[in-house]
């Protein structure tokens, strides 16, 4: 990280050092060259960074985006059944004003919409932001010595999505050393819940190799005043840094931010690699770069324009203890299991701070709409490592890993096989339980036809696939955890060469000459549509 106004030369020399390692190391490694490219390079067009979640706020506001209600109500269910019928209704985010028993406000629903997502992270669309990431990774940008020269100009500003520390930040503007969690609106979501639930936070931990931090999103059920529990679950980096402290014994520290840009939040549940910081994601989406200050009680650096700070420990000596249930965002309930207890020894926060929440549950929610902005993001990324895809949709039914449709430019017999285990073979994708491939004139958002290829076009012996390999470890049905049968259905037109030696069908649709004869004279049939 850059020191805040360190303007001197040994720090200009530092920065011009990194581009130099940094276009040495983009020339050198086809892959992960230009997935760090697109992180660190972002053409400075559309909406600038927000200062903070209360600037975000302003801008709900003024875009009719935001509903204030200075009615009293409960964080315990109440909130959840109101935000609930509100999101199943496409409705606003909520600013809860009155929350009995705390003296925050309570915000949720803040990106529960395309709309409210896409100005989140400072576009009109989401698309966009994959359209720039696609120009970033083109191969051909990169190839060869005067290529690579002339994106000097655009690597000469990769410093700027690199964190910067600061000395001073407004995330402490209060600090509290006899922490009492009681204190925040902290909701208890639903019925059969194990208890009160911290489920926006960015948790925030150092690797006690390499000292990278990592910021995750798990979820927090309170036990009291100043214990959580940490729901680190297996496959997650936070449990992965939870294990090496294991190995070396004593507290692993820990922090955990509520709010800031919302592109700081978003940017904790986006699926990077392990050598990514995602305060480096959110600095390339929000094309400034996170003010990050250390916290009062260890060596972590948190986003300094937080709403609220919760820093702590987890004592790695200690017994786990049981955390759960919850009505996840499966629309189900996880079930109750054992996880490491977070110990908290210091609130910071704002002078009018507000506290962040969200609810998961049956579809849609919020949290489906982040789901929808890492489809967008991350698509150029799966078309660099498999050129063939055209597009692929998560729906919203699918809860996030549950079910894949792509669409692909299919060039020899059974590529559609060969996709699905790209697809399995891609990070968190491994938890895919059904991947759906279809040709590429198939828009594979519009789930009519897609459901009309997958109902007609598949042969059960030949094109589906059973696959078994991890799932997540939320998924109720397998009868084994962490473990169980995916499935692949190929929905694409079959060839010869597959074993089809049949004649297949075309498509009933009519011809280009009268589909434009009747656009022309629409108006005259005065029919309404």
């Amino acid at each position: 990280m850059i020191l805040e106004n360190e303007v001197t030369m040994k720090a200009s020399w530092f920065v011009n050092e990194k581009i130099c390692k940094m276009i040495h190391f983009l020339l050198n490694n086809d892959k992960i060259r230009l997935f760090i490219g697109l992180i660190l390079i972002r053409e400075k067009r559309g909406t600038m960074a927000y200062k903070d979640l209360q600037e975000f706020i302003t801008t709900l506001e003024k875009q009719q985006e935001l509903q204030r209600v200075q009615t009293p109500v409960n964080a315990y269910l109440e909130i959840t059944e109101i935000t609930d019928r509100v999101s199943k209704a496409h409705g606003s985010a909520l600013l809860f004003e009155h929350v009995k028993g705390s003296d925050f406000p309570v915000l949720i629903n803040a990106m529960g919409s395309e709309k409210r997502m896409a100005l989140a992270l400072g576009v009109e669309d989401l698309d966009e932001i994959g359209e720039q990431i696609g120009e970033l990774i083109n191969l051909s940008n990169y190839s060869g010595w005067l290529n690579s020269i002339k994106q000097v100009p655009k690597l000469s500003r990769m410093a700027a999505v690199f964190p910067i520390k600061v000395t001073k930040a407004a995330c402490q503007e209060v600090v509290n050393h006899d922490p009492d969690l009681n204190r925040l609106p902290i909701l208890t979501c639903w019925p059969k819940d194990g208890g009160k639930y911290i489920t926006l936070p960015l948790v925030m931990t150092r690797d006690p190799e390499t000292g990278q931090q990592n910021t995750g999103m798990y979820r927090m059920q309170v036990y009291d005043k100043n214990t959580t529990g940490m729901h680190w679950h297996w496959h997650k980096d936070g449990r992965e840094i939870y294990e090496k402290y294991r190995q070396l014994g004593g507290k692993m520290p820990v922090s955990v931010a509520l709010g800031g840009d919302p592109a700081i939040t978003y940017a904790a549940t986006a699926p990077l690699p392990k050598m990514i910081d995602e305060m480096m994601l959110a600095g390339f989406l929000r094309k400034r770069p996170v003010k990050m200050v250390k916290s009062i009680t260890n060596d972590i650096y948190v986003p300094a324009n937080s709403e609220f700070v919760i820093e702590g420990y987890v004592d790695v000596t200690e017994p786990l203890r049981t955390e759960g249930p919850f009505g996840d965002h499966t629309g189900y309930y996880s079930l109750e299991d054992d996880y490491p207890v977070f110990h908290v020894t210091c609130i910071t926060h704002k002078k009018k701070a507000v506290y962040p929440t969200t609810i998961v549950g049956q579809p849609p929610m919020e949290d489906d709409y982040m789901a929808l902005a890492t489809e967008r993001v991350f698509v150029p990324l799966l078309k660099m490592m498999a050129p063939e895809i055209v597009d692929l949709a998560m729906p919203f039914e699918g809860v996030f890993h549950n079910c894949v449709i792509v669409s692909i430019k299919k060039k020899f017999p059974y590529h559609g096989h060969k996709i699905m285990n790209t697809c399995w073979g891609m990070g968190q994708m491994m938890y895919t339980k059904m991947i759906i491939v279809v040709d590429e004139d198939i828009d594979p958002h519009d789930y009519s036809t897609v459901a009309w290829k997958v109902f007609n076009n598949i042969d059960g012996k030949r094109d589906v696939v059973m696959n078994d390999g991890p799932l997540d470890a939320l998924d109720h049905s397998s009868p084994n955890p962490f473990y169980g049968t995916r499935i692949g259905i190929d929905a694409t037109r079959k060839w010869p060469e597959e074993g089809h030696t049949r004649p297949w069908p075309d498509d009933v649709t009519m011809d280009e000459r009268t589909k434009k004869l009747v656009s022309e004279r629409w108006s005259e049939y005065g029919i309404d549509l």
